[in-house]
């Protein structure tokens, strides 16, 4: 009965960054960086953390910064974490015009989580009378 009509606004608010300060940065500024925010995540989100462990940030021109992410699983969480970052390290540098370019790097990057199933079936391609012990014996390698 009492319902109010409640109108919600939107501003869009849009910074020029002609007029913002665009100082030098190093790659080496932008390393300490990455690593101090990933000792923070290894405390805060041990699951993010462990998603973002392998990108690799580099400079890659004077206000372009390339990231490196091995998998779009790895970089959905990387963008949970990412405006936060970048957001923090424009005004450490004070240089609010470094602009941010993605590519996929799964030769360098990939980390192979292996299993007990995938070595079980490594040994099996060794030696092919451990299938016929697995059928016997229906082991749980999960």
């Amino acid at each position: 009965m009492n319902k109010e009509d409640k109108v919600e606004t939107t501003e869009n608010v849009v910074v020029k960054t002609e007029n913002l300060p665009q100082h030098h940065f190093t790659d080496t500024d932008l390393q300490m960086e990455w690593k101090i925010m990933l000792k923070q995540l290894q405390v805060k989100n041990n699951f993010v953390f462990n998603a973002v462990k392998t990108f690799k940030l580099e400079k890659k021109e004077e206000n372009k910064i390339r990231v490196l992410f091995p998998s779009d699983s790895a970089k959905v969480e990387f963008d949970k974490i990412s405006g936060e970052f970048f957001n923090h390290f424009r005004k450490k540098v004070q240089n609010h015009a470094i602009e941010v370019e993605y590519e996929r790097d799964t030769e360098n990057l990939k980390i192979e989580v292996v299993t007990k199933k995938k070595i079980f079936e490594k040994f099996i391609e060794k030696n092919p009378l451990l299938r016929d012990l697995d059928d016997l014996m229906k082991f749980d390698l999960t």
